[in-house]
């Protein structure tokens, strides 16, 4: 009920005119403090008044400034609850018969503030559209970043879709009549099937979607460029659209299939609670709103006939710095791979343990599940990590009570973390950790060999220890990890890591006992 202004004569209590049926009822049925005063005169003096309203729980503003009238005060209303939704109040009073019992259905609510403005009105209306509800208490605090980046993605790949779409077009003969119809619905839709087959190949990757969620998510971003290059590329070669347009098509749903497969992850990681469906929602929306916006403005643009090659590099700068961000401002609180290296390094050096957003922002995003240039190997083949039985088993006492094995293959230049048919998710981590404890050794060994020559290439080790002292290095580390892995799983864990999850991606293989 909105109340109107109010006439205030001098020395006299404050009088409030209603504009509705129900609210006459409700100045005559109003607050009353007890059923004594129910049944006593109406008092007329201000202080009366205020004892009343103390007793019912308002305060004197409320009064005053028309949000509980003077009039309501000495009506058989008792005060039953306060209510409180998005920082606007509530109070429900209910009538009272004289006997000390309430009527049935005379509840009552008083709203303690005034109506909200235009804009207030129009912003909780954005708000209800965008942010979860209880933003930004119901999601971790890289979420706005992550939106933010995310939403400048959407607008530049919607901005760069008009281009390529006009591009096609033009490219298949619709705007120049250059072919009939059928050919054009033929060629689309062998267009469209290739891209589908791409999709479904894709899809096999399976639990790499996990493993190493943000470099495939930036390297799908990546991917979707170059198919939009492809795309353009057909107004320079338009007799060669069907082959240009079916591996663009092939590139943008293996990019899409990447951004599905790694969506649902990162909303997890920025929600608090069972609220999951309600960021993803959101997330959705102010992705699809920043795609229209991207889309109109690329419209006005095309008017003007810019030019293709600059608008191209323009947009698709903007699109992959935004993509970059956006999977940077994710903080997972999983090990993977990078992640992994970047804690254990960092403990190793300084003794301590990054924290989720030190460890995240220093990830590396470019390192790429296929690429095979890595300077550890989690799970490989017994072929791969060692050469000859001699070093297999001058090792493997160093590891009987361990459920892996940890060598170094010189003419390869990697350090290989076997493991046994026994092992488990710790046990996987202890290898991995154990891994680049060994590989540090040898590194330190290489520069103090060779402090003016650098023998780190790509990052892969130059360098060939005798077996005695590999021997030596791999004794040391097994030394070092027996105390030291403990300690950095406590302090992982103290910075909010989860150590009872492997996502490691190691290989398949393992050791087993001969039958």
């Amino acid at each position: 009920m909105a109340p109107v202004k109010l006439k205030q004569p001098p020395n006299s209590a404050a009088q409030t005119i209603t504009s509705s049926q129900d609210a006459r009822i409700l100045v005559r049925e109003t607050i009353r403090i007890s059923a004594n005063l129910a049944s006593s005169p109406p008092a007329c003096s201000s202080s009366s008044s205020v004892t009343a309203v103390d007793g019912l729980g308002l305060r004197s503003e409320e009064v005053k400034f028309g949000l509980v009238q003077d009039e309501f005060v000495d009506s058989s209303l008792r005060l039953i609850c306060c209510e409180e939704i998005d920082g606007r109040r509530w109070k429900y009073l209910a009538e009272n018969d004289g006997s000390g019992q309430f009527k049935n259905g005379s509840i009552r609510a008083v709203g303690l503030q005034s109506p909200q403005a235009p804009i207030d009105e129009l912003m909780s209306f954005v708000r209800s559209y965008v942010v979860p509800e209880g933003f930004p208490h119901t999601v971790s605090p890289s979420y706005v970043p992550y939106m933010t980046w995310r939403a400048l993605k959407h607008f530049f790949g919607g901005a760069m879709g008009v281009f390529t779409t006009q591009t096609l077009l033009n490219s298949v003969g619709v705007s120049r009549n250059r072919a009939t119809p059928g050919a054009v619905a033929i060629n689309w839709i062998l267009k469209d099937g290739a891209g589908r087959i791409g999709k479904m190949l894709f899809a096999r990757q399976g639990k790499k979607f996990d493993y190493e969620l943000k470099q495939l998510r930036f390297a799908g971003d990546l991917l979707m460029e170059l198919g939009a290059g492809v795309e353009l590329a057909t107004a320079a070669v338009p007799h060669l659209f069907l082959p240009l347009a079916c591996a663009a098509n092939v590139a943008k749903n293996v990019a899409a299939v990447t951004s599905t497969s790694t969506r649902t992850p990162i909303y997890k990681a920025f929600a608090k609670g069972e609220n999951i469906g309600d960021v993803t929602a959101k997330g959705e929306c102010v992705g699809n709103v920043a795609d229209l916006l991207g889309t109109g403005l690329s419209i006005m643009i095309s008017k003007r006939n810019p030019s293709l090659v600059a608008t191209f590099a323009l947009l698709s700068c903007g699109y992959v710095l935004s993509s970059y961000q956006e999977v940077k401002s994710v903080v997972l609180h999983t090990l993977n791979r990078a992640r992994f290296t970047v804690a254990v390094e960092s403990f190793i050096n300084t003794g301590r343990v990054p924290t989720l957003q030190e460890g995240n922002m220093n990830e590396n995003v470019f390192s790429f599940p296929w690429l095979k240039d890595r300077p550890i190997v989690l799970g490989p083949r017994f072929r791969d990590a060692f050469q000859d039985p001699g070093s297999y088993l001058a090792v493997k006492p160093l590891f009987e009570k361990e459920r892996y094995i940890v060598t170094y293959n010189p003419s390869k230049g990697n350090v290989y973390a076997l493991l046994k048919d026994q092992a488990k998710s710790d046990d996987i981590l202890k290898a991995a950790f154990h891994a680049h404890v060994l590989l540090h050794f040898i590194r330190s060994s290489t520069k103090n060999q060779s402090s003016s020559v650098k023998n780190l290439e790509n990052d892969r080790l130059n360098y060939i220890p005798t077996t005695s002292d590999l021997e030596a290095h791999i004794a040391e580390s097994c030394k070092v990890v027996s105390t030291l892995y403990g300690v950095f799983k406590s302090k992982a864990s103290e910075q909010g890591w989860m150590m009872s999850e492997s996502l490691l991606n190691p290989g398949r293989a393992r050791l087993c006992l001969p039958s």
